[in-house]
């Protein structure tokens, strides 16, 4: 304890003895704790009344972002705008022109000085970092370039190890129209920092509906303009502005660009195409029907290209932000269940230019019935479970290793010829050793059976695996899932004065959305349909129609959604053709 004090005081002498002592006190309870980096860095974390206040790195100490808030003038600090947190917590460095600079100067620092960087408007720092080059070298680069190397910051993994609280909301050392005058002369310079519009970490509390409306039409700068920008009149100042903005955009990398669209495209469904009357809506029905056809000519949405890499992560984002909520209404499949109308980034979106709120609502309409689906793409796997380890071992996979049937097949092959059994006599026939017998074998046939057929020899194989299935929709990532997958499941039942009812469910394990196909064979057969819940099964819903309407399912999932026979279940229930007695 006292080396430690003795290394803080060395590494922070700004700290005075009464702080310290505070800081780092004699008789509560100090932990250390080790912990290892996505980089495989050893981090020495020392823990102090369940909060870490210092973690060391190669036998240097920095403060986390619990300490800093307790003493904010700790190290040197450097301002930034609100949003840029959100990519600070997913990782990023802090480039300069996300740098605020004050009216008073930056403070003097060398390369290398161990930095706080606090948001604009608050003095309670939240991220930790290192500056890559000193005062004169940023001010001598134009403000452009990476300025620090940030170490760790509020909502990372170090921060989790805590109570996991909030910054506190601390005074400025400028008065705000100090603020103002900075946030006015900076804004040509600082607020056309490329960066993508949301992280995978969640920021609850930093107010991005600071941002100007035409920075949301663009979504191209997170670093913030502040709305003073939308009020300048000079038109010189407007003209410059508008260059600036515009190398900005092209300096994005693909990926920023991509993230930027998926935003665009994200809040312009919300405003102009999705209704209350089509909650709950699937999350792969709201990419297909409402977000492509929001993206603009000559673009194209690929998740795959945009940092989130899959489109649950993108919309997990978005909830985190509280824009709506996402459940998993059914096993495996998610569904928008809500969503915040009044939340301000919605409010405060422009549809861009080409598109209006008028043709965009009576686009909503027809989308969905004009827009193709696409059938997902299924594939049976199969999990290596603990019986049959022992036969699949010697190819290197364990319990819970997933495989396909082509593959299974080829370990079986090798596996046998690798031991020879194959039957000299005949062989079309597999000798059964030990674990063959083991694995594939009932006990009442362990003693009668000593050879099996090749075709006998897979099927068991297959059948003692734990089935598993992969499904894929058109634009997202593949999804594994437990178990055979359920088939679409027609049946009729009888309701009174000998009305028959057409009941149809699961559609959502195939990406369709039960109310979507309730309005399309309302229209082809003119009869009532209705959303009603599955009975015993919670949050799973099935489409209901009157009469026995067989042959337009079949002909709709058939032929116009193109899924296959196999994965439809009461086809044969469809009324008999013939004359009328």
């Amino acid at each position: 304890r006292r080396k430690l004090r003795a290394d803080v005081a060395a590494a922070f002498p700004n700290l005075s003895t009464e702080q310290l002592t505070e800081f780092i006190p004699n008789k509560e309870e100090l932990n250390v704790v080790k912990i290892y980096s996505h980089k495989g860095e050893a981090v020495t974390v020392y823990m102090n009344n369940k909060n870490p206040i210092l973690f060391e790195i190669e036998k240097a100490l920095y403060p986390t972002v619990y300490t800093l808030w307790l003493y904010p003038d700790l190290l040197p600090a450097f301002s930034t705008w609100p949003p840029v947190l959100q990519k600070l917590a997913g990782g990023a460095d802090l480039m300069l022109p996300g740098v605020v600079v004050p009216p008073s100067g930056f403070p003097q620092v060398e390369r290398g000085t161990l930095c706080a960087v606090t948001l604009l408007g608050n003095r309670a720092p939240v991220a930790v970092a290192v500056a890559t080059m000193a005062t004169t070298e940023m001010l001598a680069a134009g403000m452009k370039g990476k300025g620090f190397a940030v170490l760790h910051t509020y909502l990372d993994h170090l921060w989790e190890y805590g109570d996991k609280s909030c910054p506190p909301t601390l005074a400025p050392l400028v008065t705000d129209s100090a603020e103002k005058e900075s946030a006015d002369d900076e804004e040509e310079t600082e607020g056309n920092e490329p960066v993508s519009g949301f992280s995978t970490d969640p920021l609850q509390h930093v107010d991005v509906g600071d941002l100007s409306l035409k920075e949301r039409d663009t979504c191209a700068i997170v670093m913030g303009k502040v709305e003073l920008h939308e009020n300048r009149a000079a038109e010189t100042a407007e003209d410059a502005n508008t260059e600036v903005q515009q190398e900005a955009e092209d300096s994005r990398t693909p990926q920023e660009q991509m993230d930027a669209l998926f935003n665009q495209c994200f809040f312009h469904a919300l405003k102009c195409k999705v209704k209350k009357s089509d909650l709950p809506l699937l999350t792969s029905t709201f990419l297909r029907s409402h977000m492509f056809s929001c993206c603009p000519a000559g673009q194209q949405l690929d998740i795959k290209k945009s940092s989130y890499k899959k489109f649950s992560k993108f919309l997990q984002c978005m909830q985190q932000q509280k824009i709506l909520q996402v459940k998993e209404l059914s096993k495996g499949v998610e569904s928008i269940v809500e969503v915040d109308w009044k939340h301000p980034d919605i409010r405060a979106f422009v549809v861009p230019e080409g598109f209006s709120s008028a043709s965009a609502d009576q686009d909503s309409k027809s989308e969905d019935r004009e827009h193709t689906y696409h059938a997902p793409e299924i594939i049976p796997l199969y999990g290596v479970s603990a019986k049959m380890v022992p036969l699949f071992q010697e190819s290197g996979h364990k319990k819970g290793s997933i495989l396909s049937s082509s593959e299974v097949r080829n370990i079986i092959i090798n596996y046998v010829k690798t031991n020879e059994l194959v039957d000299e006599t005949n062989k079309n026939f597999v000798k059964v050793n030990a674990i063959l017998c083991d694995c594939l074998l009932d006990k009442s046939e362990q003693d009668e059976i000593s050879n099996l057929k090749w075709d006998d020899l897979l099927s068991r194989c297959l059948g003692r695996l734990q089935p598993l299935h992969q499904v894929t929709f058109f634009g997202q990532e593949p999804v594994v899932r437990k178990g055979n997958i359920e088939p679409i499941d027609i049946t009729i039942a009888q309701r009174s004065s000998n009305k028959k009812v057409t009941m149809i469910k699961n559609l959502e394990l195939y990406g369709l959305d039960p109310q979507c196909v309730a309005n399309v064979l309302q229209q082809k057969v003119q009869a009532s349909a209705t959303i009603t819940p599955v009975p015993g099964a919670k949050d799973r819903v099935q489409v209901q129609i009157q009469g026995n309407q067989v042959h337009h399912l079949a002909k709709m999932l058939l032929e116009e959604y193109q899924l296959p026979r196999k994965y439809i279940q009461g086809l044969d229930k469809a009324p008999k053709l013939g004359r009328k007695k």
